[in-house]
């Protein structure tokens, strides 16, 4: 009967051992499993905060280079503030200095209308309505506020300049002449101003000024083609050529 029982014991031990080392495996298999899961989301996590440190290392780097090029744009700025401070400076001086100047220039335009008055009174006698207008209007535009100092001063040296012209080209122009003691339409022949001619619409009639007499002088009848000649070249009808006309003798002094 002892015998008997311990064989049962004997194979119920038997069984029961396989039963007891399948559950302790399962139960090292699911807590391997725990850990290896457990490992895998620490991975990730080691992964992205690895990720993110990198972001910010090049963060790091990349807001130091744009402070570096801050310092050098600022450093820029400094002396380009500092130039312009001086030429403020340099600005406000120009600006006392224009005062004076404007203070300046104002009676030297006055007495170059005055010398070119003067002068027009005195030279050939063409265009006498053209040249008078200008002079009146230059005088005009002294007394105005609105028109600036520069503007005054660039019309002065423009008439000036439109006197010079006159001494080195050829014109022609239509007006009245007083011949044989009666006013008749005329067409004038200027050449710069050596010699200042008129001839009649007929042709029959011609004169040239006398600078020295300030007076008209009638021309012989020799001169008519060349006059005509120097009309039509001075209108643009014909090609720039050479033409006879009475000038006056240089005087010696």
């Amino acid at each position: 009967m002892n015998k008997h029982l311990r064989l049962v014991l004997a194979t119920a031990i038997c069984v029961a051992a396989p039963v007891v080392a399948a559950d302790e495996l399962k139960t090292v298999v699911d807590n391997s499993a725990v850990i290896n899961q457990s490992a895998i989301e620490s991975q990730k996590k080691v992964d992205r905060l690895a990720d993110e440190i990198q972001s910010k290392l090049q963060q790091f780097k990349s807001v130091n280079k744009e402070a570096d090029g801050l310092k050098i744009y600022n450093a820029q700025m400094s002396r380009q503030i500092e130039n312009q401070l001086l030429e403020m400076t340099r600005l406000s001086e120009s600006m006392d200095q224009v005062t004076v100047i404007e203070r300046q220039i104002t009676p030297l335009m006055l007495r170059m209308i005055s010398g070119l008055e003067e002068f027009v009174s005195l030279d050939v006698p063409f265009l006498p309505d053209e040249r008078a207008d200008r002079l009146k209007q230059l005088n005009e535009m002294m007394d105005r506020a609105d028109v600036a100092v520069s503007e005054k001063f660039r019309r002065v040296l423009e008439a000036y300049q439109v006197e010079v012209d006159y001494g080195r080209t050829i014109e022609s122009y239509a007006g009245n002449a007083e011949v044989n003691g009666k006013q008749q339409e005329v067409n004038y022949l200027r050449i710069g101003r050596v010699a200042l001619v008129f001839q009649s619409r007929d042709k029959q009639n011609m004169g040239i000024w006398d600078q020295k007499d300030k007076q008209w002088k009638p021309l012989d009848s020799d001169y008519r083609s060349q006059i005509s000649k120097g009309l039509r070249m001075a209108q643009k009808q014909l090609a720039p050529d050479m033409i006879i006309v009475p000038i006056a003798a240089a005087q010696s002094k």
